[in-house]
């Protein structure tokens, strides 16, 4: 079973059950033949908008409607060709005329470890606030890309 499909039965189990707790949903999941960790589950909950709520039976999970980021992360990474860094900057290479779009989408995510974006035709220059870390950065824009 791919993420795609994992995060769909989640969606659906928390929309059709009140599910109050992980240990809860892992246990609905497996019901279902699908095992997932705990911390895959959490970014599985993160990714998908899902947010606890205290109601008159307790605590539940509910879903968010997805944020225009979330919505567009599938296309976006459709148009990155590579990710690539020195010790100063990270380099992103796009399909030509898409670079905008992913600096922009990049920028929108207001991540604390972004300086800035610089976008051409078909590159995108991101400055890391701190070049210590730079590695950590790009690693985590590949996670931001490429989660599906």
């Amino acid at each position: 079973m791919n993420k795609t499909q994992r995060q769909f039965t989640i969606k659906d189990i928390i929309q059709r059950n009140i599910v109050s707790s992980q240990e809860e949903l892992v246990s609905l999941l497996k019901k279902q033949g699908i095992e997932a960790t705990q911390a895959t589950l959490s970014r599985d909950l993160a990714e998908l908008g899902v947010f606890r709520l205290r109601t008159q039976e307790g605590m539940r999970y509910s879903i968010t409607a997805p944020t225009e980021e979330q919505k567009i992360s599938p296309l976006i990474s459709r148009e990155v060709l590579s990710i690539e860094s020195n010790e100063a900057l990270i380099v992103i290479r796009t399909l030509p005329g898409r670079a905008s779009g992913v600096a922009s989408y990049l920028d929108s995510l207001r991540n604390d470890s972004i300086l800035g974006t610089v976008a051409g035709d078909d590159t995108v220059f991101v400055t890391p606030v701190s070049v210590k870390k730079i590695s950590a950065l790009q690693k985590n824009i590949k996670e931001l890309l490429f989660e599906n």
